[in-house]
């Protein structure tokens, strides 16, 4: 790598930037993004290749609603029926939507790659602003490290389970499971490390592909396969879990549905490489939780319609992996047709791990950039030709891999990151929600065209819920975020086993316990928050 290529950075505190960096002075967001950056005190550094329809669908593909729904209802199902799947999806939906509606303002107001970081650092009271930005940092990063190996890990599993549709005599050894993540790691990483105008292109392709490949799994699906009553589908509570109320069985089983619209905040962290970001994101996220909640909301529905066989789906669960694919062979009484359904599946979870691991190299990027992680100077480098940085994405790579190896012990521990995922994004959505709920109550933001006094507050972005609405919302989004992170931790059953038990909550305290131990040792002398390079 060129020594040139390394960026001198001033350490300064958040605090002791002028906060009139941050202010809009005329009506509308500024036209040229890179004066947007320099007004926040950063420096321009990535090529802008995305434009609307290409963060569109890397947001959409990174989502993977609707191919993850096949997946992530399995627990719900099994644990809770068909009906707290159908439901937990709705209020899964409802309160997703709040929660990326309130990042969708925020994301106007300051479109940095950091993103929940980054805001919790202009917001926080002073006292607290750089522990605050430090911890949801840290929880940031490792909620997209865990969506990069959660995604590849289900990848892997679908593929391995199409070869056993195909061929029942192979038998998925560890090993094999291990392999198959590393090379499916090593393709996610290798488009990565193409030049961003070819990520670009190749993501608004996948959205065509994403929306073609959602009719080509439904029309067969209603069309062939045989209906369950309405009554079953709307109104049936299992309680396999054993927890002795459908209330109880139901607030379980909700997170692993609701961990089906994570992602979409990816366009947060691609900030610093999209075109007219300050309207471009916000746009990008409601779009894609629009859309993708449509499209998974109809996969449910069809998907709880078509498991007309309960025991055969609990024992496809126990040899394929996932129930989807045994619907797909019975419906279809052919396994020619259900390897092609289910090679559908793949190819499209494939692609979403590329949009996975390039959000997850940007927040290390971005992190590394304000000299939070270690050897940050080498991770925040970049390519001097395309300007992409490759050491992040090599670093992202380095981690999955690592992590992976916890396949070869346990399956099931590695698959309880999908919950970890889900504890790591919310508490830093919590505590950027509660903030930004804070500082729109107390007079923190105002219009761009307000003439008063703006020496002390933050302007308002060119996207923005109009009052009292957004107020509301806020408090939706907190509720939604509190409740959210506190059945996480929760396991399915009431009596787990180690194999059954929820290990989130452990990695997750190791986590932050890590964070908070590493803060109060070294990094409070060095980490000032966002650093003003200029």
């Amino acid at each position: 790598m060129d020594p040139k290529n390394d960026i001198e950075l001033q350490i300064r505190s958040p605090r002791s930037m002028p906060t009139r960096s941050l202010i809009r002075r005329s009506g509308t967001s500024p036209s040229n993004d890179d004066e947007a950056l320099v007004r926040l005190g950063k420096r321009p550094l990535l090529n802008r290749s995305f434009g609307f329809m290409s963060i569109l669908g890397l947001s959409c593909s990174a989502l993977c609603s609707w191919e993850g729904i096949l997946v992530t209802s399995v627990p719900s199902f099994l644990t809770g029926g068909p009906a707290a799947v159908i439901w937990s999806f709705v209020v899964g939906w409802a309160g997703i939507t709040s929660v990326y509606t309130v990042m969708a303002e925020l994301s106007s107001i300051t479109p940095t790659a950091g993103g929940q970081y980054h805001w919790v650092a202009i917001m926080a009271p002073e006292s607290c602003s750089n522990f605050f930005t430090y911890l949801t940092a840290w929880l940031t990063t490792l909620a997209w490290q865990a969506i990069a190996i959660t995604t590849t890990y289900l990848v892997t599993t679908t593929l391995q389970g199409v070869v056993v549709l195909a061929r029942p005599s192979y038998i998925p050894l560890p090993w094999h499971t291990l392999l198959i993540m590393w090379a499916a790691i090593s393709l996610a990483v290798l488009i990565n490390s193409t030049t961003g105008r070819f990520l670009a292109r190749l993501e608004g392709l996948i959205l065509i592909l994403h929306l073609i490949g959602f009719f080509g799994i439904l029309v067969p699906l209603v069309y062939f396969l045989p209906y369950n009553d309405p009554s079953v589908v709307f109104t049936t509570f299992f309680d396999n879990g054993g927890w002795g109320s459908q209330g109880l069985t139901f607030f379980v089983g909700l997170p692993s549905i609701a961990s089906t619209l994570i992602g979409a905040d990816c366009a947060v962290h691609m900030s610093e490489e999209i075109q007219s970001a300050a309207t471009v994101v916000p746009q990008a996220m409601v779009y894609t939780i629009f859309i993708n909640g449509s499209l998974a909301f109809a996969m449910t529905i069809a998907l709880m319609f078509c498991l007309t066989d309960i025991d055969a789906a609990v024992e496809a669960a126990e040899t394929m992996f996932y129930p989807f694919l045994e619907v797909f062979q019975s419906g279809l009484n052919s396994t020619i047709g259900a390897v092609l359904m289910a090679s559908v599946v793949l190819i499209l979870a494939a692609a979403s791990s590329v949009g996975g691991y390039a959000s997850a190299s940007r927040m290390i990027w971005s992190f590394a950039r304000d000299n939070g992680l270690p050897f940050s100077r080498h991770l925040a480098k970049l390519t001097k030709r395309s300007s992409l940085p490759i050491y992040a994405i090599f670093s992202t790579m380095g981690i999955a891999s690592l992590i992976s190896l916890i396949v070869l012990g346990s399956a099931v521990a590695l698959s309880a990151l999908l919950s970890l995922i889900v504890a790591a994004l919310y508490s830093s959505n919590l505590l950027v929600c509660g903030l930004f709920l804070w500082r729109r109550c107390t007079g923190g933001f105002k219009d761009a065209e307000d003439p008063g006094d703006q020496s002390e507050v933050l302007a308002w972005g060119p996207w923005k819920l109009p009052e009292p609405f957004g107020i509301l919302n806020n408090i939706f989004a907190c509720l939604y975020s509190a409740v959210l992170l506190f059945w996480s931790f929760w396991p399915q059953t009431i009596a787990p086993t180690p194999e059954t038990f929820n290990w989130s909550i452990l990695i997750f305290g190791a986590v932050v316990l890590f964070s908070v131990i590493w803060y109060i040792l070294r990094a409070r002398y060095h980490f000032k928050g966002p650093i003003k390079e200029i």
